[in-house]
């Protein structure tokens, strides 16, 4: 793991030297992260990022009630790297390449859910039955074309994806529109607020984590940020984001039907640093695809604010 954020970082400070000067972005999240609740909307700008995710999936809930017949509890823990470059011959096209790798194990999933919110909030300790230790990655890619629409800016975008790794296999094709002003009747107010949606379909197939998958992906996500969105080259750059997932299910139940899910997310951005977090108490549930967070620093940003401070 320590291997691979060495590398990592190396690649990143050689990658944004060379690229040059971008504005501050997201980060398109780790494959599995989507089926989380994580938002999964592409990237609009070029982005060079570093980060750490996890996804943790509980077997059991606090009655002891199982959530179907995977039989284990894994917590996902990835440094992750995503890289998005417009590409030059196909005006408004994007390219995405994400990477996550690293050790499944459950401490941090116990410290988090058991140790910590579930003590605090005064629930039933969450039981372990099996868990998954072993090295796991995924790598995920998109190719997005951003339009305009009515005159819009180029917010709207459609495009297609795929995901491969050791936890399962994903191809999907994915529309909607990011960071859309809808108050423009208000100008103080538009300045500052912006709404973003997005449907995604894909076929999932199973691998080495996730044995048995659903046979079909569907899933829409919604959002409204609140941020700088008109600031100058000056500002810093500033959002607080909040969203809702509903996804037909990665996962089946002892009969083979898919499980439906629901998330809400919250994310923070201030200058390099985003930092995300979901959870499915929407559902008010609390065992198989539960919650996550990540942590991410846009490598291409530090570098031009360092560059410029020199």
């Amino acid at each position: 793991m320590r291997l691979f954020i060495l590398i990592s970082v190396y690649l990143a400070l050689s990658v944004a030297a060379l690229l040059g000067r971008t504005s501050s972005a997201w980060a398109e999240a780790t494959a599995q992260s989507m089926h989380w609740g994580a938002l999964a909307f592409p990237d609009h700008d070029r982005t060079l990022t570093l980060g750490f995710s996890n996804d943790s999936f509980t077997e059991f809930d606090g009655t002891g009630k199982r959530y179907n017949d995977m039989r284990q509890t894994d917590s996902f823990n990835f440094g992750t790297l995503s890289w998005t470059e417009h590409l030059e011959q196909f005006k408004g096209w994007n390219a995405n390449l994400t990477v996550g790798a690293g050790p499944t194990q459950d401490k941090i999933r116990r410290t988090i859910q058991n140790d910590f919110a579930h003590r605090l909030t005064g629930q039933t300790y969450v039981p372990i039955g099996a868990t998954r230790d072993a090295i796991d990655f995924m790598t995920s890619g998109t190719l997005t074309k951003w339009t305009g629409l009515l005159g819009s800016d180029d917010v709207f975008f459609y495009g297609v994806g795929g995901a491969a790794g050791s936890l399962y296999y994903e191809p999907y094709a994915q529309m909607g529109f990011r960071r859309l002003s809808l108050l423009e009747f208000l100008p103080v107010v538009s300045d500052y607020i912006r709404f973003s949606a997005l449907a995604r379909a894909g076929r999932p197939f199973s691998g080495a984590a996730f044995h048995e998958v659903a046979n079909y992906s569907y899933l829409g996500q919604a959002s409204i940020g609140i941020g700088n969105y008109r600031r100058t080259n000056c500002d810093t750059p500033w959002e607080i984001e909040v969203g809702l997932t509903a996804d037909s299910g990665l996962f089946v139940d002892h009969r083979g039907d898919s499980l439906k899910e629901r998330f809400v997310t919250a994310a923070v951005r201030y200058s390099a640093v985003t930092v995300e977090t979901w959870n499915d108490l929407i559902n008010q549930k609390d065992y198989g695809p539960t919650f996550g967070a990540r942590v991410t620093l846009d490598v291409l940003y530090l570098y031009d604010r360092l560059v410029d401070s020199y």
